[in-house]
C-alpha cells in the first residue's frame, strides 16, 4: 500500500501537467525568471532601470497556468510598484489568454511567491479588460497586446491603458502606456517598449 500512494504522488504532477499543450508549456517556460533593463537604461537615459521577476504558483492547478508577477525600479525591489498574477490559458490556434489578477494588500507578498499559493485564487481582482491577448510566431516567440481600448486606468487623467508584448528565451518586451478620453498618451514610454533581458531563469 505505502508503495502505492509513493507512486501515485510521483505519477500525479505528470497527470495534471498533461493537460498542457507544448504550446501553453513553453509559453509560461518563457515567460518565467527574472529581467532586467540595464542594458536599455544606459544606451537610453529615457529608459529606467527596471527589475522584473515572473514565477509560477499554483503548478497543481488545471484550470490554467498562474504566474505571480513583481515589477520594480532597481534598488527598489523591497517597494515593486506593480504586483500581479497572470492566469494563462490556450484559446486555441496558437493563441492564449493572459488574464491580469490584482492582490488584496499586495506589499505582504514581496520575494515570497510561496505565501501567494496559499491563498485562494477566487480572493484576486480581475482586470476586466485588461488581458492581453497573445499568438505563437515561431516555437520560441509569442506577440501579443491588450484588445483595443478595454482596459481602463485612471493613472495620471488616463482613460484607457495598452500593452504591447513580445516574449522570446532571452528577451521580453512590454510596451504599457495609458490614453486619455482623446486618446492622448499620458503615460508610459513613448519612444518604444522595455526591453527586459532574462538574468535568471
Amino acid at each position: 500500500m505505502k508503495s502505492f500512494i509513493i507512486t501515485l504522488l510521483l505519477i500525479l504532477p505528470m497527470l495534471t501537467n498533461a493537460q498542457f499543450s507544448k504550446d501553453h508549456k513553453r509559453l509560461a517556460s518563457l515567460m518565467q525568471g527574472s529581467y532586467s533593463s540595464e542594458e536599455q537604461h544606459k544606451a537610453d537615459s529615457a529608459f529606467f532601470d527596471i527589475r522584473l521577476k515572473i514565477v509560477p504558483i499554483w503548478t497543481s492547478r488545471t484550470d490554467a497556468l498562474w504566474m505571480y508577477v513583481e515589477q520594480a525600479v532597481a534598488g527598489k525591489e523591497d517597494r515593486p510598484y506593480r504586483q500581479r498574477v497572470y492566469k494563462i490559458t490556450e484559446t486555441g490556434g496558437g493563441n492564449f489568454e493572459s488574464a491580469v489578477y490584482t492582490l488584496s494588500a499586495p506589499l505582504r507578498f514581496v520575494g515570497h511567491a510561496e505565501l501567494v499559493e496559499k491563498i485562494n485564487p477566487d480572493s484576486l481582482q480581475l482586470r476586466d479588460g485588461c488581458s492581453v491577448l497573445l499568438k505563437k510566431i515561431n516555437k520560441k516567440k509569442f506577440v501579443g497586446s491588450t484588445d483595443n481600448k478595454k482596459c481602463p486606468s485612471d493613472m495620471r487623467n488616463a482613460a484607457y491603458a495598452t500593452s504591447v508584448v513580445s516574449i522570446g528565451p532571452k528577451l521580453l518586451e512590454s510596451w504599457d502606456r495609458g490614453y486619455d478620453k482623446d486618446d492622448r498618451q499620458v503615460w508610459g514610454a513613448e519612444k518604444g517598449g522595455y526591453l527586459f533581458r532574462k538574468i535568471k531563469r
